[in-house]
This record gives structure tokens, sequence and C-alpha cells, in this order.
């Protein structure tokens, strides 16, 4: 045979090397004859066999495995490529020897069965660790043909086709291996031979293989190796009967998955008296095939034909399975379906034969149902659907607009003009050109008197008050019904698109409400004319067709008319019809907003053209009075913001002294204009004078900038003593109002002492908005007047602010002053609300015994408050947060209560309680006279 002494004695003996072989012992292993059992074909020269001798070991394995594997852990982690594993085979589900080639993904392996030579993917769930005991050389060795290769480019057909014919004449027979030598891989050059037919030749003679190129100086075949991984994934996909797939599987190549513990047993018998289990030569061929006999090149062509065919009819056979099973599902399914279908028909016959019973009734019953509605939804106005509020609105608009007034124009050109004047008299330095200068503004005054006159005369004709009520009125509603709008540029497209709009909806509208109201009238018709059909006490009665017929159809057409007139009422508008109405709104309230600021621009003028005080006067009209005229105290009166009077003195008023009250500085009682007053003496010197002044104009002109609920004691008047050196303030007197008085004679409830605080806040809030620390708050300088207003009194305007906040003042046992203030730093608002919170915690807690820090700061928790009053004194005073006077007047606990009813007997309860507080007030007061005479209760 062609394939014998490529590999000579001598050139084995040579011993050299080269890459990927190994040389084999000469006495030992070359030409060594080995019978072996094909199990797995790879290529057309590459396959794996198992030695005949090791069949026993096959078996014993098969037990091992089927015992150990079940019951071992899966693998985890990173695999080990040396390392076997037992893997559970697809086919059979048997347990295997593998090792791992290649991981796939993070659960799927491909792995190589050691003991036959196959390959297939398993999940890592199918592949467990075994013991050591089984850690052994694989079974089946895997052997090339020697001196043979695959040629290079060849076709994927007919490689398969290769493997094919090679599978045919190996596979499950016992043949003989010649070995030349061995790759270090393992992989064994043979020469195979079956029988008399040299499968290396019959290979190459069907052009599946061809013979190796020499290398120099050696006999050995140069090949082309491939990665076995890559060649086991390529026979995943093309099989080549695996001994999974076998048709007459033999003990030789397989165990079987599962002994019985007879046989186990006997096997262990045969291993203990080392006796060998025989093999009949028709357990290790296929077909014909005898061991020593000449075997025809026909008879293995007809074999792998059968093999071919037989392979084919089982693909086949696979596929019509699957299919019988999938029709097989799909059939069960349907009928499934159709049963469900049938249960819900069944049921909604039922419905149906139930519904039909009340038909009439039900729908006779709806329809009276919207009905209701309907009548409810016209009872209610539904302007605001078809932006019929808006048109009024501009109907409104319309017919009152105040337009921009002639005299306003004229008179800001002659106010423009003036002011020119007077700035040029201002900055005039020579007399005679100053005269000239005054008497030009002298003129231009006269004109602008005219102006002015006419000006307020047109004004005193409009009714503004009223059309800014109007305007707020209107805005106030739109708002109500639409909510906050951006005004938008002017634009008429914007208006008539609405008017179209609107038009367009009404008609709509009407249309649908005339033909409800037509198919209710034709039903009301119907029952009316029904009455002559069913009263028998009617001689002729009107034929029943004349008359019950229709009315499925009048009652058709009236739950239509209904349902759409409905639909219309109810259902929200479109975004179109929204972005329609928005833009509509938009440019309603520009128009009001414009008018707005107009009013209030005449209200301004008409104001400073009226309002002629003499500050302004002075300042404005004549600035080169108080240069003129020194004596008379312009410049004073115009520092102090029209506070200081020259007109009053101490003797004028008839002031008693109030000498209980304080003892630091002089305080004097009397009345004024019907109100009690009292007058505060300041001691000053010249400079002491300007800072009161100063002082007390910046209190008097944050008040005024609040009046309507400043929360501030008004002051009314300054003066200068003529014959001492002490300046009086004039402010409203409120007997025994101070929170010290009221609270020893009648204590604040809780309910008071929120009202009051809430005005204090206001007071607090006035004066920082016009950067202003009170410095000197405390429980002789806040008053509750009537018990229900809160207003904070003024301060010593001869102190300044870091003087007023040294003053170390206590409420009870709490320390007026902050934290901050005792460190040094200066005063603020935050230690202006410090103070306050220390106030309504004292007028919150009174009467309730508690424990505070090291800094004379009490815990919050300690105390039983509101949770709402907790919140805001965690804020002022033990957190400490960055609150601000406005944000307390905006806390939760000085939001309006509910009005709660009380009932006849609440009322006498109150009743015979305000009799005993009335009679506490009336001790709790002569116990307070008595302190007043004392001196124990000052003021500032």
């Amino acid at each position: 045979m062609w394939g014998q002494g490529h590999f000579s004695r001598a050139s084995v003996a040579e011993s050299v090397s080269f890459p990927g072989v190994v040389q084999m012992d000469e006495d030992t292993h070359y030409n060594k004859v080995e019978d072996v059992v094909g199990s797995h074909v790879e290529d057309a020269v590459t396959f794996w066999a198992q030695s005949i001798d090791r069949n026993k070991d096959i078996v014993k394995i098969g037990l091992s495995l089927s015992e150990v594997c079940p019951h071992a852990n899966s693998v985890f982690g990173s695999l080990d490529p040396k390392k076997i594993y037992g893997g559970l085979f697809s086919e059979d589900k048997c347990w295997y020897r593998c090792k791992v080639l290649k991981i796939i993904s993070d659960e799927k392996c491909l792995v190589r069965y050691i003991d036959y030579g196959n390959t297939e993917i398993l999940n890592r769930s199918d592949i467990v660790e075994i013991p050591s005991e089984l850690q052994f050389s694989s079974v089946a060795k895997k052997y090339r043909l020697w001196g043979l290769q695959i040629p290079s480019g060849q076709e994927v057909t007919q490689f398969d086709q290769g493997r094919t014919f090679l599978g045919s004449l190996i596979f499950e027979k016992e043949i003989k291996m010649r070995i030349k030598a061995t790759y270090q891989d393992g992989t064994v050059i043979a020469q195979a031979e079956y029988g008399s037919v040299d499968i290396g030749e019959e290979v190459a003679k069907k052009g599946f293989a061809e013979k190796c190129k020499l290398t120099s100086g050696n006999d050995i075949c140069e090949e082309k190796k491939s990665d076995p991984a890559q060649l086991a994934l390529r026979n995943l996909k093309n099989p080549i009967p695996l001994w999974g797939h076998r048709s007459n599987q033999t003990n030789l190549s397989r165990p079987k998955p599962r002994l019985s513990g007879r046989l186990a047993l006997d096997l262990k018998n045969e291993n203990d008296t080392g006796s060998h289990m025989t093999f009949t030569k028709e357990s290790l061929a296929v077909g014909d095939f005898k061991l020593g006999s000449n075997v025809s090149l026909a008879k293995i062509k007809q074999d792998q034909k059968l093999i071919e065919e037989n392979e084919k009819l089982k693909t086949e056979k696979e596929v019509l399975l699957e299919r019988y099973k999938a029709l097989e599902s799909k059939v069960e399914q349907t009928t499934q379906e159709l049963q469900q279908e049938k249960a819900n028909t069944m049921d909604l016959t039922k419905h149906l034969e139930s519904t039909l019973k009340t038909r009439v009734g039900t729908r006779m019953k709806n329809l009276a149902t919207k009905v209701e509605i309907l009548k409810e939804i016209r009872r209610v106005n539904t302007n605001v659907r078809f932006g019929d509020d808006l048109s009024e609105a501009m109907q409104v608009l319309d017919e009152g607009c105040l337009t921009i007034l002639s005299s306003l124009n004229e008179l800001e050109v002659i106010w423009a003009e003036y002011s020119l004047a007077q700035e040029k008299i201002k900055t005039c330095e020579d007399v005679n050109e100053g005269n000239i200068l005054i008497a030009e503004r002298n003129e231009v005054q006269q004109k602008l008197y005219v102006a002015v006159e006419v000006f307020i005369l047109e004004v005193d004709e409009l009714p503004l008050n009223k059309r800014l009520k109007t305007l707020k009125d209107l805005s106030a509603a739109l708002e109500a019904a639409y909510g906050q709008a951006t005004e938008g540029a002017n634009s008429e497209d914007i208006l008539r698109k609405f008017y179209d709009w609107k038009c367009d909806k009404r008609e709509e509208f009407s249309k649908v409400r005339t033909e409800t109201e037509a198919s209710l009238q034709r039903l009301v018709a119907w029952f009316q004319s029904s009455l002559q059909v069913f009263d028998l006490s009617v001689e002729e009665p009107l034929s029943s067709d004349d008359t019950v017929d229709n009315i499925d159809e009048i009652l058709e057409k009236t739950e239509s008319c209904l349902c759409k007139e409905l639909e219309i009422s109810l259902i929200e508008q479109g975004d179109a019809d929204k972005e329609i109405i928005l833009n509509t709104y938009g440019q309603v309230l520009q128009k009001i907003r414009s008018e707005e600021r107009l009013i209030a621009s005449v209200q301004a003028k008409y104001k400073d053209s009226t309002e002629e005080k003499l500050n302004s006067l002075a300042q404005k009209w004549f600035p080169e009075l108080p240069l003129l005229y020194p004596e008379i105290g312009l410049l004073k009166y115009m520092n102090s913001g029209g506070l200081l009077t020259m007109s009053l003195e101490r003797d004028i008023l008839d002031a008693e002294p109030m000498k209980e009250l304080s003892s630091k500085r002089p305080l004097l009682c009397s009345e004024m204009s019907g109100q009690m007053i009292l007058l505060k003496g300041y001691s000053v010197d010249v400079d002491m004078e300007a800072r009161v002044i100063k002082r007390a104009a910046a209190y008097h002109r944050a008040w005024r900038a609040a009046r309507e609920e400043p929360g501030l004691l008004p002051l009314k008047f300054l003066f200068l003593c003529k014959s001492d050196p002490m300046a009086y303030l004039v402010v409203p007197y409120h007997p025994r109002a101070s929170l010290s008085a009221v609270q020893a004679i009648m204590p604040l409830t809780s309910e008071e002492a929120l009202k009051v605080m809430k005005g204090v806040a206001h007071g607090l809030h006035t004066l920082h908005k016009a950067g202003i620390i009170h410095g000197s708050l405390h429980q002789n300088n806040v008053f509750a007047v009537n018990r229900e207003q809160g207003i904070v009194g003024d301060f010593d305007f001869t102190k300044s602010v870091s003087q007023r906040a040294a003053v170390n003042m206590m409420v009870g046992d709490l320390s007026l002053m902050s934290p901050e203030l005792k460190m040094g730093k200066p005063p603020s608002a935050s230690s202006d609300l410090y103070a306050y919170g220390c106030l309504l915690l004292w007028l919150s807690v009174q009467n309730q015994e508690f424990e505070t820090n090291e800094d004379g700061i009490p815990k919050v928790d300690q105390f039983h408050l509101d949770d709402s009053v907790k919140s805001l004194l965690c804020s002022l005073i033990f957190c400490r947060s960055s609150v601000t006077a406005e944000q307390v007047l905006n806390a939760e606990c000085f939001l309006l209560p509910k009005e709660k009813s009380v009932s006849d007997a609440e009322k006498d309860t109150e009743c015979t309680q305000h009799k005993k507080e009335e009679e506490l007030k009336m001790e709790n007061l002569d116990k307070f006279k008595e302190k007043t005479k004392n001196g124990e209760a000052t003021v500032d």
C-alpha cells in the first residue's frame, strides 16, 4: 500500500526534531499495531477511536458518573481547559467525561467528550465537578491518517462528503492502526487498515484528501493545522454520525446510561476475578464487514449510502414529529378558544335576556337622568365656555375707557419748562441774572397755575376711583376664571379670530340646543297622544299603529340630541379653543392694565398738583426760601418730613406729668382733638437735636409709607422747647395697653395673643423694609390695643441702634437679647425677630415652668404648643433660620381660623366665664396700679 514506508527506521533513528511532532521510541512505538474501534470523525483524515483493551474502563466510567454526577455541584467562575468535568449529553441525558474547549457566553460552553471524541455546546448547569479518581487520561485517542492532508481551498460540500465517507469506513468498526508518529497535542499519526482495505488509500482515491508535501531532510509531511475549537464548532453544524445518533450502539464504544444493580454486581465480580468480557465480531462491525475478510469497495459504498439514507429518514421523521406536535398544540389551543367563546356567548345571551326584560324602564330612566343633568347645566352660567365673560369685559373697557387727558399733556409740557427754569435759578451765581431768571420763572409759574387748575377741574369731573374699582373687580373675576396670564403684544387679529370663533361656537350650540328642545317636545307630544290609546274610557281611541310604532325612532333621536348637547357642555375644550380664549384673555388683561396705569398716572399727577405742603413748595417751587429766610426754621421742617412744628409749646397743651410711667425722662399726658396723647421729652443739644430729627423723620416716613396697616405707633408732632434744651415727641396714649400691663391685669388668650403678635410682625416688617432696626423691642414697648391690635412702640431717638440694643431686657425668665448681640455683634433684623420670638413664647407659655440651656434658650419640646406656633418659634429662637418679618406674617399660625357656630349652652358658659374674667381683671387692675405707683412699670 502507498502509505507504507513514508517513515523509515533510519529517519526516525536520526532523532531530528521538527515543529509539532514528537519522535517515537523505535523499539516501543514505531509501527506498533493497535486494535481500535472508531467513535467520531472530524474530517476526511482525522478521527477518534477507542482501544478494544479499554472496553471495561468505559463501562466502569459510565457507572461511576451515573452515581456521582446527579449529586455534584454545577461549575461556576472560570473553567480550567485542562480539567476534566462531567457533562450531560443532550441526546440520551447520560453523563460522560468532558473538557472545555471554548467559552461561548456566560451560560454556554463548547466541550469535548474525551472518551468518545465528539463535541457539544452545553449550558453551565449541565457541567459538574467530578472527583479526582475520575481525573485520568481519555479512553479515546485522536488519529490522523498517515501521509494525507485536506486539500487547500476544499469546498464545504466536499469536506462534509469526505467526513461522511471516512465515517462509513471506520465508525464502530474494528480497525488496525500502525503508529508512525505522535503530535505534541497527542494526535497519533497512523496507517489505518480494515481487513485488507487501506483506509487512507480509499480516502485519497475519492479525492477527499491528498498526499502531504515532504519537508527537506525528513519524511514528515508539512500540514496546515487548524484551530481545534473552530473545527469542533464546524463539526457541530455538520454532524457525521455521532455516537449519540448510532442506530446500532455497542458495548464497546459507549456504556448504557443506566445499569441495573445485578449487572453492576456482575461487572464488579468480573473485575475481582480478573476475567475479561468477550465481544463478538458482529458487535464490533456494521453491515457485512468481517475481520480479516476482503471487503469490496462496492460494499463500502453501499453501506455509506444506507447510512446517509438512514440519517435523512431520521431527519425527516424529526421534522414530521415537530409538525405533528405543533398541529396538536394548535388544535388544543383552538379547542380552548372555542370553549371560551362558547361560554362568553352563553353569558352574553343570558345578559341580553335579562336586559331585555327591563329595557324600556332602563332606557327611560337613563333618559330622565340626562334631562335632569341638562337642566342643571342650563341653569348654571356657562358663559366661560364660549368666552361671553371676555366679550362683556371688552364691552366694559370700550364703553367707559379713559383716554389721555389733553390737560395732562399740556401740564406735563409746562411742568418740564418750569423744572428747567428752577434748575437755572439753582445754578445761577449772578444776582442780576438771577433776578431775570426769577422773573421768567414766575411767568412760567403763572402758566403752571392755570394748567394745574384746568387739570384739577377736568380730573374732578372723572369718576376715577369708580372706574379703577370696576377695572380691579373685572381683573379679579377674569383671573379667578382663567388664572394668571402674561400680557402679549396688542393684536387686532387675536380679537377678530376670537369673535369669529365665538360666533361659530354659538351658532353650533344654538343649533344643537334647538334640536334637543324639538326632540323633547316631540317625545312629550307622543306621551300625550298615547294616553288615548291606553285609556279604556275613550270611545274612539287612536290606532296603535299611528302612535306606538314610531316610539323607538323618537327615543333614539332624543337620546342623540341630549348626548350631543351634554358633550358640548361638559367636555373640555380642545387645545385650539383654549389657545384662542387664552390669547384673548391676555389682550383683555393688557387693556385693563394699560388703563389702570393711566388712572394711576393721572391720580399721582392730581395729588402732586393739589397737595402742595410747605415742604414741597419750598423744595420744588421756591428752592431759594431756606437760604433767604433761615430764621423761620424751614430747613429743619423739610428735614423732618413735615413732622416738626413751630406752633406748639409744652405749656399750651396743659399736660399732666406721668412720673409713674418713667423715671428716666419727662412724660406728660394731654388731650388733642379728642384723643389722649403722650409727650415724651428728650434732653438735646445742637448735634443731638439734628440726630433726633433725622431718626424721627425716618421712623415717620416708614409709618407713612405703610399707612394702611403699619403696625407702628404713629408720631403726631415733634417740637423743640424754646425755654429749655428739650425736644418733645407727641404720640397717641393707650393706657394700660402694653403687653406687661395686659398680662398683669388679664392675660391674653392664645387666639388674642396671635392677633396681637401678627400686628407686631407688621410693625417690624414696616421698619425693616425701610432699613430701620428697632433694637428695643420688649413687653413695655409693644401694645395690645383693645386686646386684638398689636402695634410696636417708638424707641429712644436720642440713642443709636447699638445703644438701644445694649440693654438686656428680660421677659419672665427669658432674655430678649439674642446670642449674637451677647457676642458683641451689631444689631440686625434677626436680633429684632429673636426678641419678637421671645415675646411670642412668653405669651404662649404663661404659667408653664421650663428649663433653659447654657445660653438661656429653653428647649421647645418641653412646651405644650400648637404645631404651627412651635414651628414658628423654632425658626425664630431655637433653630435661628434666616427668617424675615414678611415670612413671619405668612406663617401658618397667623392664618384666619374657621368660624365656629356657638350653641346656646356654650353661650351661657361663655357669659359665666366672662363675668369671672371681669372680676379677675378688676382685681389685677388694682394690683397693677400699686406697681405703677412704686415705679415698677416703665415705657421708653
